[in-house]
């Protein structure tokens, strides 16, 4: 019997990987604001909410290690930086995912609707949460799942 001095690897994210991701939401929220607020424009407002929407639904679907956002920064961003200091947990992330999904799904639903405003006003509130993960650090999907797991609406692991 062999034995391996490998420690395994720890686990969790790199925490840099997600706001990289937020970054590049911001940025097409901000899009998505201006150009669906010009008729003429509005197509393309559409289908960047339709890409970002996709988006959403894939790091709901797979979790943000196999998010295309974070194979473009595992691969073309990171290995410019330091390692990083610390790791966090996946499962919040995962869970802001399935928010921002929530959001801009809605927006862009109630838009095929009819709704006037409302892919602008979910670009907009999409953009908020993502520029505070981006800039700040401050992920409103994580905090959103810690206070339902702390009121027992999602049950702790034992």
């Amino acid at each position: 019997m062999s034995t391996s001095n490998q420690t395994p690897a720890p686990k969790g994210i790199d925490p840099r990987g997600p706001r990289f991701g937020a970054a590049i939401t911001s940025v097409l929220m901000v899009l998505v604001i201006y150009l669906s607020l010009a008729a003429e424009t509005i197509n393309l407002a559409l289908g960047i909410m339709i890409f970002s929407v996709a988006m959403f639904t894939i790091g709901t679907a797979v979790g943000p290690a196999k998010h295309p956002y974070s194979y473009v920064f595992k691969y073309l961003v990171r290995p410019a930086l330091k390692p990083p200091t610390a790791l966090e947990n996946s499962t919040p992330v995962h869970f802001a995912q399935f928010v921002g999904l929530l959001v801009t799904g809605t927006g862009l639903v109630l838009h095929l609707l009819g709704v006037a405003y409302a892919l602008p006003v979910a670009a907009a509130a999409a953009f908020t949460a993502a520029f505070l993960n981006a800039v700040f650090a401050y992920c409103l999907g994580c905090q959103i799942y810690l206070g339902l797991k702390r009121i027992g609406v999602i049950p702790s692991k034992s």
